[in-house]
Protein backbone atom coordinates (compact mmCIF):
# COMPACT_ATOMS: atom_id res chain seq x y z
CA UNK A 1 0.00 0.00 0.00
CA UNK A 2 1.53 3.31 1.13
CA UNK A 3 4.14 2.68 3.88
CA UNK A 4 5.62 6.18 3.53
CA UNK A 5 3.24 9.09 4.16
CA UNK A 6 5.63 11.82 3.01
CA UNK A 7 9.26 12.92 3.07
CA UNK A 8 10.81 16.09 4.44
CA UNK A 9 13.94 17.46 2.79
CA UNK A 10 16.59 18.19 5.40
CA UNK A 11 18.42 21.55 5.07
CA UNK A 12 21.99 21.23 3.85
CA UNK A 13 23.57 22.44 7.11
CA UNK A 14 21.94 19.51 8.97
CA UNK A 15 22.89 16.77 6.52
CA UNK A 16 26.08 15.96 8.39
CA UNK A 17 23.89 14.83 11.28
CA UNK A 18 20.67 13.70 9.58
CA UNK A 19 20.01 11.92 6.27
CA UNK A 20 18.97 13.99 3.24
CA UNK A 21 15.34 13.05 3.82
CA UNK A 22 13.27 12.37 6.91
CA UNK A 23 10.48 9.95 6.13
CA UNK A 24 7.16 10.08 7.98
CA UNK A 25 5.81 6.53 7.93
CA UNK A 26 2.07 5.96 7.61
CA UNK A 27 2.14 3.29 10.33
CA UNK A 28 3.67 5.70 12.83
CA UNK A 29 1.23 8.45 11.86
CA UNK A 30 -1.74 6.11 12.42
CA UNK A 31 -0.39 5.08 15.82
CA UNK A 32 0.13 8.73 16.78
CA UNK A 33 -3.46 9.62 15.82
CA UNK A 34 -4.79 6.60 17.72
CA UNK A 35 -2.81 7.43 20.86
CA UNK A 36 -3.95 11.09 20.79
CA UNK A 37 -7.63 10.14 20.41
CA UNK A 38 -7.34 7.41 23.04
CA UNK A 39 -5.82 9.79 25.59
CA UNK A 40 -8.50 12.40 24.81
CA UNK A 41 -11.25 9.81 25.29
CA UNK A 42 -9.75 8.46 28.53
CA UNK A 43 -9.35 11.95 30.04
CA UNK A 44 -12.92 12.85 29.06
CA UNK A 45 -14.50 9.66 30.42
CA UNK A 46 -12.41 9.42 33.59
CA UNK A 47 -13.33 13.01 34.49
CA UNK A 48 -17.00 12.34 33.77
CA UNK A 49 -17.23 8.97 35.54
CA UNK A 50 -14.51 9.08 38.20
CA UNK A 51 -13.90 12.79 38.76
CA UNK A 52 -10.23 12.57 37.78
CA UNK A 53 -8.20 15.38 36.25
CA UNK A 54 -5.85 14.92 33.30
CA UNK A 55 -2.56 14.59 35.24
CA UNK A 56 -2.92 10.95 36.41
CA UNK A 57 -4.26 9.94 32.99
CA UNK A 58 -1.27 11.45 31.18
CA UNK A 59 1.09 9.64 33.56
CA UNK A 60 -0.85 6.42 33.00
CA UNK A 61 -0.61 6.90 29.24
CA UNK A 62 3.19 7.16 29.46
CA UNK A 63 3.38 3.95 31.51
CA UNK A 64 1.15 2.14 29.02
CA UNK A 65 3.21 3.31 26.03
CA UNK A 66 6.47 2.12 27.61
CA UNK A 67 5.13 -1.23 28.85
CA UNK A 68 3.25 -1.89 25.59
CA UNK A 69 6.39 -1.18 23.57
CA UNK A 70 8.50 -3.53 25.69
CA UNK A 71 5.88 -6.30 25.72
CA UNK A 72 5.18 -6.02 22.01
CA UNK A 73 8.88 -6.29 21.15
CA UNK A 74 9.58 -9.19 23.53
CA UNK A 75 6.71 -11.26 22.12
CA UNK A 76 7.87 -10.38 18.60
CA UNK A 77 11.35 -11.71 19.36
CA UNK A 78 9.89 -14.82 20.99
CA UNK A 79 8.11 -15.75 17.76
CA UNK A 80 11.51 -16.66 16.29
CA UNK A 81 13.89 -16.75 19.27
CA UNK A 82 16.62 -18.79 17.58
CA UNK A 83 17.05 -16.17 14.83
CA UNK A 84 17.41 -13.26 17.27
CA UNK A 85 19.63 -15.17 19.70
CA UNK A 86 21.96 -16.09 16.85
CA UNK A 87 21.85 -12.56 15.42
CA UNK A 88 21.38 -10.03 18.27
CA UNK A 89 21.93 -7.14 15.85
CA UNK A 90 18.58 -7.99 14.25
CA UNK A 91 16.90 -6.92 17.50
CA UNK A 92 18.33 -3.43 17.19
CA UNK A 93 17.58 -3.23 13.47
CA UNK A 94 13.90 -4.05 14.06
CA UNK A 95 13.26 -1.73 17.02
CA UNK A 96 10.99 0.53 14.99
CA UNK A 97 8.84 -2.24 13.51
CA UNK A 98 7.47 -5.63 14.44
CA UNK A 99 5.14 -5.70 17.45
CA UNK A 100 2.78 -8.33 18.84
CA UNK A 101 -0.48 -6.90 20.15
CA UNK A 102 -0.96 -9.58 22.79
CA UNK A 103 2.55 -8.93 24.09
CA UNK A 104 1.71 -5.25 24.47
CA UNK A 105 -1.60 -6.07 26.16
CA UNK A 106 -0.17 -8.62 28.60
CA UNK A 107 2.60 -6.24 29.66
CA UNK A 108 0.34 -3.19 29.84
CA UNK A 109 -2.36 -4.74 32.05
CA UNK A 110 -0.17 -5.42 35.12
CA UNK A 111 1.46 -2.00 34.69
CA UNK A 112 -1.98 -0.38 34.67
CA UNK A 113 -3.10 -2.37 37.71
CA UNK A 114 0.04 -1.34 39.62
CA UNK A 115 -0.45 2.34 38.74
CA UNK A 116 -4.15 2.40 39.60
CA UNK A 117 -3.65 0.73 42.97
CA UNK A 118 -0.68 2.93 43.79
CA UNK A 119 -2.71 6.07 43.09
CA UNK A 120 -5.89 4.70 44.69
CA UNK A 121 -7.90 4.89 41.47
CA UNK A 122 -10.85 2.50 41.18
CA UNK A 123 -9.51 -0.41 39.15
CA UNK A 124 -12.53 -2.01 37.47
CA UNK A 125 -14.30 1.27 36.55
CA UNK A 126 -11.09 2.53 34.95
CA UNK A 127 -10.56 -0.74 33.08
CA UNK A 128 -14.10 -0.42 31.73
CA UNK A 129 -13.17 2.99 30.34
CA UNK A 130 -9.92 1.65 28.93
CA UNK A 131 -11.66 -1.13 27.00
CA UNK A 132 -12.75 1.55 24.51
CA UNK A 133 -9.34 3.21 24.79
CA UNK A 134 -7.68 -0.02 23.65
CA UNK A 135 -10.10 -0.30 20.73
CA UNK A 136 -9.19 3.20 19.55
CA UNK A 137 -5.43 2.65 19.62
CA UNK A 138 -5.63 -0.86 18.22
CA UNK A 139 -8.00 0.10 15.41
CA UNK A 140 -5.70 2.86 14.18
CA UNK A 141 -2.71 0.56 14.67
CA UNK A 142 -4.21 -2.12 12.43
CA UNK A 143 -5.02 0.54 9.85
CA UNK A 144 -1.33 1.45 9.97
CA UNK A 145 -0.50 -2.23 9.45
CA UNK A 146 -2.56 -2.20 6.26
CA UNK A 147 -0.64 0.78 4.86
CA UNK A 148 2.68 -0.76 5.93
CA UNK A 149 1.82 -4.17 4.44
CA UNK A 150 2.51 -6.18 7.59
CA UNK A 151 0.10 -8.68 9.24
CA UNK A 152 -1.46 -9.51 5.88
CA UNK A 153 -3.45 -12.61 4.96
CA UNK A 154 -3.10 -15.69 2.82
CA UNK A 155 -3.28 -15.55 -0.99
CA UNK A 156 -6.88 -15.12 -2.11
CA UNK A 157 -8.94 -14.69 -5.27
CA UNK A 158 -11.74 -12.90 -3.39
CA UNK A 159 -12.93 -9.66 -5.06
CA UNK A 160 -11.77 -7.64 -2.03
CA UNK A 161 -8.27 -9.15 -1.93
CA UNK A 162 -5.38 -6.68 -2.27
CA UNK A 163 -1.87 -6.73 -3.70
CA UNK A 164 0.90 -5.16 -1.60
CA UNK A 165 3.10 -4.32 -4.58
CA UNK A 166 4.96 -1.33 -3.11
CA UNK A 167 8.64 -2.40 -2.79
CA UNK A 168 8.92 -0.51 0.51
CA UNK A 169 6.04 -2.33 2.21
CA UNK A 170 6.61 -5.13 4.70
CA UNK A 171 4.47 -7.77 2.93
CA UNK A 172 6.07 -11.16 2.35
CA UNK A 173 3.93 -11.62 -0.78
CA UNK A 174 4.07 -8.81 -3.34
CA UNK A 175 3.06 -10.65 -6.51
CA UNK A 176 -0.48 -11.87 -5.81
CA UNK A 177 -3.68 -10.79 -4.04
CA UNK A 178 -4.01 -11.64 -0.34
CA UNK A 179 -6.68 -11.33 2.32
CA UNK A 180 -6.57 -7.81 3.82
CA UNK A 181 -6.69 -9.25 7.34
CA UNK A 182 -5.64 -5.88 8.77
CA UNK A 183 -8.92 -4.39 7.52
CA UNK A 184 -10.84 -7.42 8.75
CA UNK A 185 -9.52 -6.63 12.20
CA UNK A 186 -10.26 -2.91 11.91
CA UNK A 187 -13.90 -3.76 11.15
CA UNK A 188 -13.97 -6.31 13.98
CA UNK A 189 -12.59 -3.78 16.47
CA UNK A 190 -15.13 -1.17 15.34
CA UNK A 191 -17.96 -3.67 15.90
CA UNK A 192 -16.59 -4.57 19.34
CA UNK A 193 -16.35 -0.87 20.28
CA UNK A 194 -19.98 -0.32 19.24
CA UNK A 195 -21.10 -3.34 21.28
CA UNK A 196 -19.20 -2.05 24.31
CA UNK A 197 -20.74 1.40 23.98
CA UNK A 198 -24.24 -0.13 23.88
CA UNK A 199 -23.38 -2.36 26.84
CA UNK A 200 -22.28 0.68 28.85
CA UNK A 201 -25.92 1.81 28.95
CA UNK A 202 -26.91 -1.52 30.55
CA UNK A 203 -23.83 -2.13 32.66
CA UNK A 204 -24.55 -4.49 35.58
CA UNK A 205 -21.22 -4.41 37.43
CA UNK A 206 -17.79 -2.80 37.28
CA UNK A 207 -15.40 -4.76 35.12
CA UNK A 208 -18.13 -6.03 32.81
CA UNK A 209 -17.12 -3.86 29.82
CA UNK A 210 -13.44 -4.75 30.04
CA UNK A 211 -14.04 -8.50 30.40
CA UNK A 212 -16.53 -8.54 27.53
CA UNK A 213 -13.89 -6.77 25.41
CA UNK A 214 -11.29 -9.44 26.23
CA UNK A 215 -13.70 -12.26 25.33
CA UNK A 216 -15.00 -10.66 22.13
CA UNK A 217 -11.54 -9.76 20.88
CA UNK A 218 -10.18 -13.21 21.70
CA UNK A 219 -12.96 -14.89 19.72
CA UNK A 220 -12.63 -12.54 16.76
CA UNK A 221 -8.83 -12.71 16.68
CA UNK A 222 -8.87 -16.52 16.74
CA UNK A 223 -11.10 -16.49 13.66
CA UNK A 224 -9.04 -13.89 11.76
CA UNK A 225 -5.88 -15.91 12.44
CA UNK A 226 -7.25 -18.56 10.05
CA UNK A 227 -6.73 -16.11 7.18
CA UNK A 228 -3.36 -14.71 8.30
CA UNK A 229 -0.47 -15.45 5.96
CA UNK A 230 2.49 -13.33 7.09
CA UNK A 231 5.60 -15.32 7.99
CA UNK A 232 6.40 -13.35 11.16
CA UNK A 233 3.75 -14.94 13.38
CA UNK A 234 4.59 -18.13 15.23
CA UNK A 235 2.75 -21.40 15.64
CA UNK A 236 2.31 -23.82 18.52
CA UNK A 237 1.32 -26.50 15.99
CA UNK A 238 2.60 -25.51 12.53
CA UNK A 239 -0.17 -24.29 10.23
CA UNK A 240 -2.79 -25.38 12.81
CA UNK A 241 -2.70 -23.33 16.03
CA UNK A 242 -0.85 -20.03 16.26
CA UNK A 243 0.52 -18.42 19.41
CA UNK A 244 -2.18 -15.75 19.13
CA UNK A 245 -4.92 -18.37 19.04
CA UNK A 246 -3.52 -20.06 22.15
CA UNK A 247 -3.27 -16.74 24.00
CA UNK A 248 -6.80 -15.86 22.85
CA UNK A 249 -8.15 -19.13 24.26
CA UNK A 250 -6.43 -18.63 27.63
CA UNK A 251 -7.63 -15.02 27.90
CA UNK A 252 -11.19 -15.99 27.02
CA UNK A 253 -11.20 -18.62 29.78
CA UNK A 254 -9.69 -16.24 32.34
CA UNK A 255 -12.06 -13.39 31.40
CA UNK A 256 -15.11 -15.67 31.48
CA UNK A 257 -14.15 -16.94 34.97
CA UNK A 258 -13.68 -13.39 36.26
CA UNK A 259 -16.92 -12.30 34.63
CA UNK A 260 -18.86 -15.07 36.39
CA UNK A 261 -17.17 -14.24 39.71
CA UNK A 262 -17.85 -10.49 39.53
CA UNK A 263 -21.42 -10.98 38.37
CA UNK A 264 -22.09 -13.43 41.19
CA UNK A 265 -20.58 -11.03 43.76
CA UNK A 266 -22.76 -8.21 42.43
CA UNK A 267 -25.91 -10.32 42.77
CA UNK A 268 -25.19 -11.51 46.31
Amino acid sequence: MHPDLFRITVPEFLRSVFPHYLTIHTYGACIAIGVYLAIWYTIRQSKKELGLNSDPILSLALIIIISAFIGGKIFYYLEKPSIYLANPEKMLNSMGAGFVFYGSLLFAIPSVLWYLKKNKILVWPMLDIMAITICIVHGFGRLGCFFAGCCHGLPSDAPFAVVFSNPACAADIKTMPVHPTQLYEVVMILIIALILQILRQRKQFNGQIFLVYIMLYGIGRSFIEIFRGDSERGFIIPAVISYSQLISFLLIIAAAALYWRLKKSNQS
